[in-house]
């Protein structure tokens, strides 16, 4: 086992080295902790979303993947929100940035059943790429997240 991890850490301090690897970017991530169930922020988002001409584009529930399963856990969901001209307007600039779309909020039960958003803002999303028409694009939408978060949490 200890030869597994000194041959596993060997070849990522190469990696490293090499620049293969690319260093993960700062942890950016902001939580508002919030009066609201988790079901009525998650309908909160929601509006706050349709509210703010975005859409939701992805959905993952890992409280609802285990309701599923009979499994009891905190309400657990990852939301994507983009819109096509956004997503056209990222892709003229930087092809491999499409990775980062939708952008996503995370919505999490807290113990006293209340709930929590947690986010990146798109400038953060997309600032380690480096490109000005990004970079452009990522203020415009932080105006729009802002108002997103302000709504679904207020």
């Amino acid at each position: 086992m200890k030869r597994s991890m000194a041959k596993q850490l060997a070849l990522t301090c190469l990696f490293l080295l090499l620049g293969v690897l690319p260093v993960p970017a700062k942890a950016d991530i902001e939580t508002v902790k919030t009066t609201k169930s988790f079901g009525d922020l998650k309908q909160a988002l929601d509006d706050a979303v349709k509210a703010n001409e975005m859409l939701l584009v992805t959905r993952a529930c890992a409280s609802c993947g285990a309701a599923g399963r009979g499994i009891d856990i905190p309400g657990n969901m990852v939301v994507g929100v983009y819109r096509n001209d956004f997503a056209l307007r990222m892709l003229g600039a930087s092809i491999p940035a499409g990775i980062e779309a939708p952008i996503r909020f995370y919505l999490t039960e807290n113990p006293d059943k209340t709930a929590s958003l947690s986010y990146r803002l798109p400038s953060d999303v997309f600032a380690p790429y480096g490109n000005a028409d990004l970079d452009m694009m990522a203020k415009e939408l932080d105006v729009i997240w802002q108002k997103i978060i302000d709504a679904a949490v207020n």
